[in-house]
């Protein structure tokens, strides 16, 4: 028998699986939270309590099952809050939203007609929405480059050069340029960190619940989850071997999504894209010991959620349009690969067009975010466009 990889090789798989999860989408989540009305502190808290409730969830659900199952906040989730915007109620509103999401996670776990409910919706629509919520935040390394050239044009140029040598890493390392930037603009302006930015802190925030939030944000936040997230993430780990019970995963990452909202965390959901930097074959030839990688992930995360408050300093002390730039890039795979799916297929291409359209707009109609008014339209249009129409044969 060939010999047995050291544990190490598990080990750190799933630290470089936290390290690349965390810092190329960080800024997103940041972003994200103050779109919906959160200050710098409650949006620090907010990254903290995500991070720690993702690090928990891949540790219970990898060690429980012996299996590389990896956590991570919801992306696009974050995408959507930023192109939202504040709602009525302001951040109290946001918090009840992120409560209601948590519930309609955990109710995907009870309630099987929920999630059947959920897959009923188009794959074409769903992503049409998410790639017109990414387009804005798409955007802000392109006019970065004209509104603080100085600043942007090293984060660009790193991660092109990365996207091409190692694109695992090439939005970290954008990531540790924009660092890099912050701080040479600091020594130009002789200002000093206050130290007290730099210390973990839980803020909690009562939550208020108004039917614009739960529409505008809970909604659309569950429905961008599901799709883009947690339904690819267990076929990613299909793909490797590994069934993930689909229960458990939503019962626990619906329950962390509810213990971390009044905290300001928006939403936890299963691993997709990173999942298979522990579950390849790359993390341990074994596969019953890449479990190891999910746990590894799962404690690395807790340890970066120790450090949330310097990465929340980080991106309040920057300079105009870097931070943005750094967080339109880490976008810049999942716009693609939205608008991809949003018009593959060519008979549900109109009504991709016009969920995307609409989404992109940013409109709000009676305190109701663009999302689900995307969301609306494309239905609509679908149905219109579909009515008394007989199947090919």
């Amino acid at each position: 028998m060939p010999e047995a990889a050291p544990l190490t090789r598990p080990i750190m798989a799933g630290v470089v699986t936290a390290l690349v999860g965390f810092t190329s989408s960080f800024a997103v989540v940041l972003t994200g939270l103050k779109a919906v009305g959160a200050t710098p502190s409650q949006s620090a808290s907010g990254l903290l309590a995500v991070s720690l409730t993702m690090g928990a969830a891949c540790v219970v659900l990898a060690w429980r099952y012996r299996m590389p199952i990896t956590s991570a906040w919801s992306t696009p989730g974050a995408a959507l809050l930023a192109a939202t915007g504040a709602v009525e109620g302001g951040w109290p509103a946001a918090v009840g939203a992120f409560l209601i999401t948590g519930a309609l996670i955990l109710l995907t776990a009870l309630w099987p007609a929920l999630g059947a409910l959920i897959a009923r919706i188009p794959p074409s629509i769903a992503q049409a929405m998410l790639a017109g919520v990414l387009l804005p935040l798409c955007l802000a390394p392109i006019t970065g480059l004209v509104e603080n050239p100085w600043g942007v044009v090293p984060v660009v140029l790193t991660w092109l050069v990365f996207a091409r040598l190692a694109p695992r890493w090439a939005v970290p390392l954008a990531f540790v340029t924009a660092s890099v930037v912050v701080a040479i603009s600091l020594i130009q302006a002789g200002s000093a960190v206050d130290a007290a930015l730099l210390v973990p802190r839980v803020e909690l925030t009562a939550p208020t619940f108004t039917l614009g939030a739960a529409v505008g944000i809970a909604l659309p936040l569950f429905i961008v989850t599901m799709a883009s997230q947690n339904v690819p993430g267990i076929a990613i780990m299909r793909s490797f071997g590994y069934e993930v019970p689909w229960r458990p995963a939503m019962l626990v990452t619906g329950l962390g999504t509810a213990i971390g909202a009044p905290a300001g965390g928006h939403a936890i959901n299963l691993a997709a894209i990173s999942a298979a930097l522990a579950a390849a074959p790359d993390a341990d030839p074994d596969p019953k010991r890449r479990w190891v990688g999910g746990v590894s992930t799962g404690i690395s995360y807790l340890v970066l959620g120790g450090c949330s408050a310097a990465f929340a300093a980080l991106v309040l002390l920057a300079p105009h349009a870097v931070i943005p730039a750094v967080a339109g890039l880490a976008l810049f795979g999942a716009f693609g690969s939205a608008v991809q799916q949003a018009i593959d297929d060519p008979g549900e291409r109109l009504p991709a067009v016009a969920t995307f359209l609409v989404a992109a707009s940013g409109i709000a109609v009676v305190g109701v975010s663009a999302a689900f008014w995307a969301l609306v339209a494309g239905l609509l249009v679908r149905a219109v466009l579909h009515t008394g129409k007989r199947p090919q044969r």
